[in-house]
């Protein structure tokens, strides 16, 4: 039978480990890039766009449809990126801190 205390104690100390993990996040930056390097977006752990750079050559008042679509695709290339990194993180942060109960996926969770 689990002891239901030692339980309890295990999930406060991982939401602790979890809230001092996500306020790292801000951190955490991946990029993501498309048209071959032309544009580059970079995004945090918070999920929030921090840069955005692009070759010269790309700004032609003309193909303005070619840019937005470059700029789209690298922005979803670097979130999908910060994903897998902040997955990472917060199993690290409660790595063995939680008992395994078959059927609970708390990769989930993040």
């Amino acid at each position: 039978m689990f002891d239901f205390m030692n339980i309890m104690n295990k999930v406060k100390e991982a939401q602790g480990k979890i809230k001092e993990t996500q306020a790292r996040l801000v951190h955490l930056t991946a990029s993501g890039e498309a048209g071959a390097g032309m544009v580059r977006v970079t995004v945090n752990g918070h999920r929030k766009v921090l840069s955005i750079e692009m070759d010269e050559s790309l700004v032609n008042p003309n193909d303005k449809e070619m840019l937005a679509d470059l700029t789209v695709a690298a922005t979803n290339k670097a979130l999908e990126a910060i994903e897998f990194k902040i997955k990472d993180e917060m199993k690290a942060a409660t790595d063995g801190m939680l008992p395994n109960i078959p059927g609970m996926d708390l990769g989930s969770m993040f």
